[in-house]
């Protein structure tokens, strides 16, 4: 198994740390049955990667096996900015039939966290992942791993996380532009719920506190407790 460096902004900062602590536990909170969970945003840049990663490293610190799937093979940026990674057999690679699975999942240098790179840009990634081996996938990763973290491109933007979302437990939509509209969020979420996909909150990222800077920060503690994490269930 190939092993990676993965990088990821904000792990020297408390506040940071502190908040995926709490996202970490009301993921928890939201029932044993929530172990596969995607993660999408409305439009690029909104930091939904890097929150990917930060909530699989923060499971991991607690022993639990979690594996990070890059599912967005459209236009991924997880292997060239957040880890050291060479290799390029990933989750495409796996599903054309191109590459074992075993040989595409990584280990990083958190002993329990394990990542599944996008692999090389397919011509017809939504089909791939509509098919029956990306279920699969699903089911036989689940069977190694306590939790799966299944990052997908931006719903505003193409229909990917529409497709995945229905073969999770849940997913979580990350917001951290001040370019999304209000009915850009509405028509994520009313796309999300008409296919049958539980949504188990927002995250709001990228938000600034007046006495402190925080990236990929959540209000923590003070005059802004709770912390800004909206959950159904």
């Amino acid at each position: 198994m190939n092993k990676v460096t993965v990088k990821i902004p904000g792990m020297n900062d408390f506040g940071t740390q502190e908040a995926y602590k709490v996202l970490r536990t009301n993921l928890q909170f939201c029932g044993p049955d929530i172990r596969v969970i995607a993660v999408t945003s409305c439009l690029e840049n909104e930091g939904k990667s890097t929150v990917s990663l930060h909530l699989a490293r923060s499971m991991a610190e607690m022993g639990k096996r979690v594996l990070v799937i890059d599912a967005d093979m459209r236009k991924s940026v997880m292997q060239s900015r957040n880890t050291d990674a060479r290799q390029s057999q990933g989750l495409s690679e796996s599903l054309t039939g191109q590459a074992r699975l075993a040989d595409c999942i990584c280990e990083t240098q958190y002993p329990t966290m394990h990542l599944l790179l996008s692999g090389q840009y397919p011509p017809n990634p939504v089909e791939l992942l509509e098919g029956k081996y990306f279920s699969t996938l699903l089911t036989q990763t689940r069977k190694v791993f306590d939790y799966i973290i299944v990052d997908t491109p931006p719903l505003g933007q193409v229909i990917d996380a529409a497709v995945i979302a229905p073969k999770c437990d849940g997913i979580i939509l990350v917001l951290g532009s001040d370019r999304v509209r209000y009915r850009d969020v509405m028509g994520v979420k009313e796309q999300l719920e008409k296919g049958g996909s539980r949504i188990l909150g927002l995250v709001r990222n990228n938000v600034r506190s007046k006495n402190r800077r925080y990236y990929n920060k959540y209000y923590y503690g003070g005059e802004k407790s709770p912390s800004r994490f909206r959950w159904r269930k």
